[in-house]
Order: structure tokens, then sequence, then C-alpha cells
């Protein structure tokens, strides 16, 4: 039996900073390219949820029996992330959903424990990372999210068998946050690099002596890690200098932690031809080596939207300012509102079909699209005869819209629309992701899972508009 990915998605957030703006503004830190930014109403979960959408829309995959949400970031803790992303997806409440959080290392214990089982499994990882103003985190790092489809050849085509793999464990003090913190520690590098690369090699030689795989053989090598030094010389510690590196992506959207490992693949994924050899190393805590072999499906398989596409619609013009105001660091004066109330648990749980999976009533005998749903038909007058449809991957477009600069908004002013669906349905939604100059009626947009706001430590998820640009 083949195992390995049979669906991949992965989500780079609209915004880019530019590491320039960070000198222009503190006379210190900065340097060249961008780094992708999540959202002031995106977060680790929002973006992995979009991840696994993109995933889904690429082709047709079966419900898996298990869904993990890994992340060195998640916006809740006793709390199940995971929970909102399942909801998203719509998948039935027998199917397994948990998190596997708080390290740069946990999503390659979701993804071994994945290859390992017989059934089929959604990995999903999301994050947003930054550091200190003027640090070299703050600079480097970026956000993002992906997910990965685990299943057998029983399950669906499998893109990219899985060959086989190690890892290697040590424990030493490398980078660390205490929780409550918004930023890392680093210890000294030389010391990390000496830490690291001793692991790096036994991994990648136990993982070639376990699948009779040599370098010669590997086509592609996917080599991340928050350790920048101790990546950039773990080719030559383990023997791979002659083997191609993969894109490290760093320069135009940051490393995005925990996500970039994945990140990486999905985009090596998207060229990839069959029969190539791609090796995934990650330096995290220790190191993991994930060997896969594509196969003869990469050749027809085509993405719902490419990395390298994401990458190039990226909009650099995100003012330093508005980057530390969404990251907590510039606390700037509110809208003269009242403060923001925490959506209730009760109405929550009764809506949560409409809240997470957008789904409408349709009226059975007049085909009236109601949002939100509805009992009582607006066309007929019918009663309780409605179905419910998902309205999550329906197109839609602008009818009329208004600029609010008085609504409470971490990121105002704020962009009402009402939206047009295709085949039915009109609904006020909130365009997001797009300036105030960008919209117009007739403006085709998509729908995007967001974070509305947070209070009191609740996060109010729902879903927005975007753009939908050429």
């Amino acid at each position: 039996m083949t195992r390995g990915i049979i669906g991949y998605g992965a989500y780079v957030p609209y915004h880019r900073l530019k590491r320039s703006a960070i000198a222009d503004a503190l006379g210190s830190g900065g340097g060249k390219g961008t780094r992708a930014v999540a959202s002031y109403d995106e977060d680790a979960t929002s973006m992995a949820a979009e991840a696994a959408r993109k995933m889904h829309q690429s082709s047709q995959l079966p419900t898996p029996a298990t869904i993990t949400f890994s992340s060195a970031t998640p916006p809740y803790l006793d709390k199940t992330n995971a929970n909102a992303i399942h909801a998203v997806l719509d998948y039935p409440s027998d199917v397994l959903a948990v998190d596997m959080v708080g390290s740069g290392r946990s999503v390659h214990g979701a993804i071994q424990a994945a290859l390992h089982d017989s059934r089929v499994a959604a990995v999903t990882v999301g994050e947003v990372r930054t550091g200190r103003p003027a640090s070299g985190d703050e600079a480097t790092l970026g956000d993002a999210g992906a997910a990965l489809m685990i299943g057998s050849d029983s399950d669906g085509p499998v893109l990219a068998e899985w060959i086989g793999g190690a890892s290697a464990t040590g424990e030493f003090l490398d980078r660390w946050r205490q929780p409550g913190w918004n930023y890392s520690r680093v210890w000294e590098e030389r010391f990390g690099e000496a830490a690291y690369l001793p692991l790096v090699t036994e991994a990648v030689n136990t993982a070639f002596k376990n699948t009779e795989v040599s370098a010669a053989d590997v086509d592609l090598a996917i080599i991340t890690g928050l350790h920048s030094r101790a990546v950039r010389v773990a080719p030559s510690a383990a023997g791979l200098s002659a083997v191609p590196a993969a894109p490290d992506l760093i320069s135009s959207i940051g490393n995005c932690g925990s996500a970039h490992n994945l990140v990486s693949l999905c985009n090596a994924l998207d060229t990839a031809s069959a029969g190539q050899v791609l090796m995934l190393v990650n330096l995290s805590d220790g190191c993991d080596v994930t060997l896969f072999r594509t196969t003869d499906a990469i050749d027809s398989y085509k993405s719902s939207s490419p990395v390298a596409t994401q990458i190039e619609a990226g909009n650099d013009n995100l003012p330093y300012s508005m980057f530390l105001t969404w990251r907590g660091y510039l606390d700037r004066e509110p809208p003269r509102r009242p403060d923001p109330i925490p959506p209730a648990a009760p109405p929550t749980l009764r809506s949560v079909p409409w809240k997470y999976s957008l789904k409408a009533s349709r009226d059975r005998s007049s085909g009236a699209v109601h949002m939100p749903p509805m009992r009582v038909s607006l066309k007929g007058g019918a009663v309780d005869d409605m179905e419910l449809i998902s309205m999550a991957n329906t197109p839609a477009t602008v009818a009329t819209y208004t600029i609010d600069r008085l609504a409470y908004s971490p990121s105002p002013p704020t962009i009402g629309i009402v939206i047009d669906f295709d085949g039915g349905g009109r609904f006020t939604s909130e365009l997001t992701d797009a300036s105030p100059d960008e919209v117009e009626i007739g403006m085709r947009v998509q729908m995007t899972f967001r974070r509305f706001l947070t209070a009191d430590g609740v996060h109010n998820y729902f879903w927005k508009a975007i753009p939908i640009r050429d």
C-alpha cells in the first residue's frame, strides 16, 4: 500500500512589510526584501483554515479521520484551535480534531503520526511570528499557513509517496518564549549552530540508511528552521552540498516558523514532475527528515492557488506604524465607540454552521437563498422547507458599499459592502485586504475566514470578503 500526500494547500497573507521601512522609522534593523504579514483580522487558526480550504478546492479529497492544528503561536490555550478549522471545513462530528502546538517541531510530530496511521489525516499549521521592534526576528520572520492531506492510494491519487525518514533529538537552549510573550529569546548563534549540526548529520544519515536512498538520488532538499546560521551550513554538514536546494522564500515572505517547511514543500509540489525525490529537513529542537517521491499523479494535479502566485500578488505598501499596531507594539487611540462585546457561548453554538461554514438556507420550493439562514422563506412564505448550502466557495459581486470611518476597527476605515452571490443570496459583509480607493460597484469578491474581533480573550471568527484580483 502506497502512503503519502494526496492533497496540499498553502496560504500566504496579502500584506507585505518592506524591511527597509523598519530602518527608515527606527534607524536600525530592517534589511532587503519583504516579509508576509497577517492582517489585523488574521491569526494562526484562520490562516491554517484558509490553507485547508485551498487544499480542498484543488481536488476532491476524502473526509479525514483526524485533523490536527500545529503552531507555536496558537490563538487559544485550554481550548482546541483545530475545532474551528474542523467547523470551517464542515467535517462531521466523528472527525477527531486535536492541537499539536507549542514549538516549531510540533507540526512534524503531526506529520509523522499521520504517515504512520492507516487512515486519512489532515495536517494544518499556521504561524504569526514577530519580534521586538528593530530586532532580527521582526525583519526576518513571516506569517503563513499550510495544510497536507495524508492518505493511501485507496483514498485517492497519491501525489508524493512517503519513502521514510528519521529524527534526531537533543536537549539544548536555542530559542524559547514564555507564555504571554509576543517575542522569542535566542541564545548565542554559534552555540546553536554547534548543537544543531551533529543532529542534522545523524538524522540525514539515518534517513538514507532507513530508505536506501542516497544524496545522489535526491532531486530537491527543503531545509528550514529558525536558526538561520545552522540552516545555512546544514547541507555541508549532512553531505547534501551537491543536492539542489529549494528556494527558501525568506527574501519575499520571511521565515514562517513551523509553517515554513510545509509552505516550501507546497511550493516545490506546485512545479514538481513525476519521479522526483523531495527531502524535508527541519531544524527545531533537533532535526526531522522526511523523504517523498512524486508520482505520475503530480503531472495532472493543478493547485487552486500556487504559492508563487500568492507571493507575487502580495501588497508591499503596509506602513510600519500599521504593522506595529497590528502586532500590539503601538497602542493607538481607538475609535470613540464602546469597546467590543465578546460573543456569548450559547448563540455561537446554535449558529456554528453559519458562523464557521457560512451555510445559508435555500427554499426547496422557490430556490430563494437566505443569509443568514431562516425558517420562513421570503419568497413564497414556505415554513421549515429549507436545505443548508455552503456559500464559502461561491463568488459574489458588490452591489453597493460604504466607507465607515467611525465604526470600531483596529484598522480603520471599515469598508462595508452588500454583495450578491452567484446563483442567489444577498449579504452585507466587510471587505478586507483592500483599500477604500479600490472598492467599486460591480467588483468581484470571494469569501475568506477571518477573526472579527477579540474581547475578554474570546476570538470572534466569521467571514469577510476579499477582492478577486487578476
